[in-house]
C-alpha cells in the first residue's frame, strides 16, 4: 500500500473499453506508450477481456534473474522498469515474470512495464488507468472504502504450479480463506465474482 492506499484489479468488472489502456499512454513518463494491455479470457467463446497491469511482486521474480541488476523496487514495493542506462535488453525479465506483465521495446532498448503511476500515486492519486475506468475494474482506495463499497474479497496470494507470489496490487475473489488463488488451474468460474457490481444484491 501506499499512504493506507492500494491498488485492486478486478478482472470480472473488465468491459472491454480500453480506457485504461489510453489513459496509461497519456502518462507523461510512458513516452506515449502504454504499458497496460487488455488479454481476451476465452476466445471464440467470450467477449470477455480482463486488463493486465504490473502485480508488484513482494519478492519480484523479474528483478532476481535480471543479470544486468536493472530492476528496482522502491521503498514502497513499487517494482520498477529497467533502468536505461543498465537494461542489456536480453528479455529474462519478460520470461520469467509469472503474470506476463514486462515488455521489451526495441526503442528505447529497454524493458519498460507498469509502474502503479508512481508519481501520482506518491502524491495521493490513483494511477491513470484506475481514474479513468468506468467500471472500476481498476480500482485505487484504503481497504475500508473497498469494503463498504465492493463486493467480494481483497487477496494478494496466488500460486503459479510450484511457486507462490506474494503482490502488492490485490484482486477480488469471492473467498480469500480458500488460500492462493491458483491461476494454472482454477477456472474462470472459480476465478471470478458471480455479481462483481452487486447488482443481486439489492
Amino acid at each position: 500500500m501506499i499512504g493506507g492506499q492500494m491498488f485492486v484489479i478486478d478482472q470480472s468488472r473488465c468491459i472491454g473499453c480500453e480506457a485504461c489502456v489510453h489513459a496509461c499512454a497519456e502518462c507523461g513518463t510512458h513516452r506515449g506508450t502504454s504499458l497496460i494491455h487488455l488479454e481476451p479470457v476465452d476466445p471464440g467463446v467470450s467477449t470477455q477481456t480482463a486488463p493486465m497491469v504490473c502485480m508488484h511482486c513482494e519478492d519480484p521474480t523479474c528483478a532476481k534473474v535480471c543479470p544486468a541488476d536493472a530492476i528496482k523496487q522502491n521503498e514502497a514495493g513499487v517494482v520498477q522498469s529497467a533502468l536505461k542506462p543498465r537494461c542489456i535488453g536480453c528479455s529474462n525479465c519478460v520470461l520469467a515474470c509469472p503474470f506476463g506483465v514486462p515488455r521489451y521495446f526495441p526503442e528505447p532498448d529497454q524493458m519498460m512495464k507498469c509502474d502503479m503511476c508512481f508519481d501520482r500515486t506518491s502524491q495521493g492519486l490513483a494511477p491513470m488507468c484506475a481514474s479513468v475506468c468506468p467500471s472500476e475494474a481498476l480500482w485505487y482506495g484504503t481497504p475500508e472504502e473497498f469494503a463498504e463499497r465492493r463486493p467480494g474479497q481483497l487477496t494478494n496470494d496466488f500460486r503459479f504450479g510450484n511457486q507462490d507470489v506474494r503482490t502488492h496490487v490485490a484482486t477480488v475473489v469471492n473467498d480469500r480463506n480458500r488460500g492462493p488463488l491458483d491461476v494454472a488451474t482454477m477456472t474462470v468460474r472459480e476465478r471470478w465474482q458471480d455479481d462483481p457490481f452487486g447488482l443481486g444484491a439489492g
